[in-house]
């Protein structure tokens, strides 16, 4: 299989190093309107599969979409990056036309390829690639909720002192700062609910340093965060190219589900082969089904400026 990464920076770099570490496919190949940074990032990490054992191929091209042709899997992460104070919101103007350019360049040579949305407003980018793509819904996935995860399990984590890895949780809704909602409620440490270890304040807490990870990070570095969006797509990743039908919260076209329609939004779904392939239903109480209602709403409302 061919994987494409549109967007050479730093997330879409790293998203192609994380895939080809991982060997999911015979060829990467990495694309960039800036001459010659896509190649040299390609180049660069190629000159890793010795040291790191892998024996996908990268390829760098500047534009050039023929060089994509045949892609099974695209992961868009063009447009610009969040800076300081910034929301995401803020990026839609821009970013949209250029994330509509990309697809439809990307489907002239790859008509039947799973998209993935990595550039913000995500959930807005998901439904712009829905209405303009033509594609099936099972084909276009917003990839944000997986990071959202990642740091709401980073964050209990750190507050119960124990490994990242012992902690299971779900974030859903929009992948904004006010929109997304980290389910305390059903989080667990192996099992057991991690409000067994820590007091609903502590909890609290965790959720809204969860909803502005994000922001944390931007303020921290001075632009948007790479290395897990990175890591988070190569696990989406390889979730398709393996049909490992893992549960992920992944930003989808909605039709009744979680009791909405015509909107994509973060929910849990399976994921395997043919993309998405079905929503899990993680019976809402009223607190937390009022706050996907609102996330919906707002979501609505950055949608609208398209």
């Amino acid at each position: 299989m061919k994987i494409t990464v549109v967007g050479a920076g730093a997330v879409g770099a790293t998203c192609a190093d994380n895939i080809i570490r991982r060997e999911l496919a015979e060829e990467v190949v990495l694309l960039d309107i800036k001459e010659g940074l896509s190649e040299g990032k390609a180049l660069d990490m190629f000159q890793t599969a010795t040291l790191c054992g892998f024996d996908t191929k990268i390829t760098g091209s500047t534009n050039d979409y023929s060089k994509t042709a045949g892609s099974g899997v695209v992961v868009i992460t063009s447009g610009i990056p969040r800076k300081p104070g910034m929301t995401r919101e803020e990026l839609i103007g821009t970013n949209a036309n250029i994330v509509k350019g990309v697809t439809e360049n990307i489907l002239q040579h790859s008509p039947d390829a799973i998209i993935i949305i990595v550039s913000n407003p995500m959930d807005t980018m998901t439904q712009l690639t829905l209405q303009t793509s033509g594609l099936p819904k099972n084909r276009i996935i917003g990839m944000g909720g997986i990071l959202d995860s990642a740091r709401f399990k980073t964050y209990l984590s750190l507050a119960m002192d124990c490994p990242p890895n012992d902690i299971h949780g779900t974030v859903i809704g929009g992948h904004g700062d006010t929109t997304m909602i980290p389910l305390t409620r059903l989080a667990t440490r192996n099992g057991v609910p991690v409000s067994q270890f820590l007091d609903e304040a502590t909890l609290q807490k965790v959720a809204a340093d969860t909803m502005v990870g994000g922001a944390t990070l931007t303020k921290l570095i001075g632009t948007s965060a790479w290395y897990a969006p990175g890591a988070a797509v190569a696990e989406l990743v390889e979730s398709i190219v393996r049909d490992q039908k893992h549960i992920f919260p992944c930003c989808v076209a909605l039709n009744g589900e979680y009791g909405q329609s015509d909107i994509c939004l973060g929910v849990p779904v399976v994921i395997g082969k043919n993309g998405w392939e079905e929503i899990i239903d993680y019976k809402l109480n009223e607190e937390e089904q009022a706050a996907f209602a609102k996330s919906a709403d707002a979501v609505r409302s950055m949608n609208s400026v398209l």
